[in-house]
């Protein structure tokens, strides 16, 4: 589960990074359910996991963390339209 939310997360912030140009802001809809699901998979991968072997499902939590957290400001700036 925490190599799965890893790469989920490094797709999701490649993603976020192409979302960013302009005009391409749009990306951004699909983006935050699309990060959603694999802070859901980090979590399980955290509850799951034994605390020593749980720190890719750590950071996959907090990569699909930020990709939210960062798509939602773009939208809330009107960054969904253009």
């Amino acid at each position: 589960m925490g190599l799965i939310s890893l790469l989920w997360g490094i797709v999701a912030l490649l993603w976020m990074i192409l979302a960013l140009i302009p005009l391409l802001g749009w990306g951004n809809w699909f983006l935050i359910p699309f990060a959603a699901v694999g802070a859901i998979i980090a979590a399980i991968g955290v509850l799951f996991t034994s605390s020593e072997k749980n720190g890719r499902a750590k950071t996959g939590l907090l990569l699909n963390a930020i990709v939210i957290v960062v798509g939602v400001v773009r939208l809330g700036i009107g960054g969904g339209v253009i």
